[in-house]
């Protein structure tokens, strides 16, 4: 799948993806300014709101979440190499009051019930399922509280077959957008918006570093992260051949 694991690196498999992604601003594609659009245009939240992003990773779109609300991000992952990036640029970035890294599965959080105003996720619904992450979600947002969520989405009817036959191998969840719609709101959810990441930030936020850090690491690297390059490598081909008929969309949700 298009991001680093959010889960421990307990077995070589895992350490090497996280080896992979290491030092990386992103652990999969997105864009800063599509996420300060969604911002801008989100309903009025309490000030200061009470804040999440779950599966955060390197912390990206945390950092832009304490930016811009100047408010705390309880920012959760399953990886504390990840967590660990991510306070050290929350310190450089003079936002480390407002980072509070949280090591923990976000499949199974014990928070109190309504304790979220905006819940943020960016392409680490998979982990979960996307059906899954929202129904495991929804009890944590307070009422008129705010779901944004990207998850991988096929962007045409008639997707090639090659593609989908990738896709359904690696992530037999993956839905178009009237197929994941349903699911929010069967979760409970109302949709809000809908916005695609566009096909250049794949390569801009993910894909050119990722291919820069490849190189990198490719001599002498081990057999585990030998597999892991050339499972990404793959990946990438998809999607330079095909990457116009899927791409992750950020579904914008609200409680009721």
């Amino acid at each position: 799948m298009s991001s680093a694991p959010t889960t421990p690196a307990t077995d070589p498999a895992k350490a090497a993806l996280i080896a992979l992604h290491r030092g990386l601003e992103r652990l999969g594609p997105g864009s800063d300014a599509v996420s300060r659009d969604i911002l801008k245009a989100l309903p009025r939240l309490p000030s200061p709101p009470r804040l999440a992003d779950l599966g955060c990773g390197s912390g990206a779109a945390s950092l832009m979440l304490a930016a811009h609300f100047q408010a705390p991000v309880l920012a959760v992952d399953l990886s504390a190499e990840f967590l660990g990036d991510l306070a050290h640029r929350a310190a450089a970035r003079g936002l480390g009051a407002l980072i509070r890294p949280v090591l923990a599965d976000m499949g199974a959080l014990d928070w109190p019930e309504a304790s979220l105003d905006l819940l943020w996720s960016e392409g680490a619904a998979y982990n979960l399922g996307f059906a899954g992450a929202l129904g495991a979600w929804r009890r944590l947002l307070a009422p008129l509280g705010v779901a944004v969520v990207s998850e991988l989405s096929w962007h045409v009817p008639n997707p090639p077959e090659e593609a989908a036959a990738y896709w359904r191998a690696a992530y037999p969840d993956v839905s178009d957008e009237a197929g994941n719609r349903a699911r929010a709101e069967a979760a409970g959810y109302r949709l809000l918006g809908l916005r695609r990441l566009p096909r250049q930030a794949w390569w801009d936020s993910y894909y050119d570093p990722l291919l820069a850090r490849i190189a990198k690491l490719r001599p002498g690297g081990s057999p585990e992260l030998a597999e892991a390059i050339a499972e990404t490598e793959t990946e990438i081909d998809i999607f330079r051949r095909f990457g116009d008929s899927y791409g992750y969309t950020f579904y914008i949700l609200g409680a009721d």
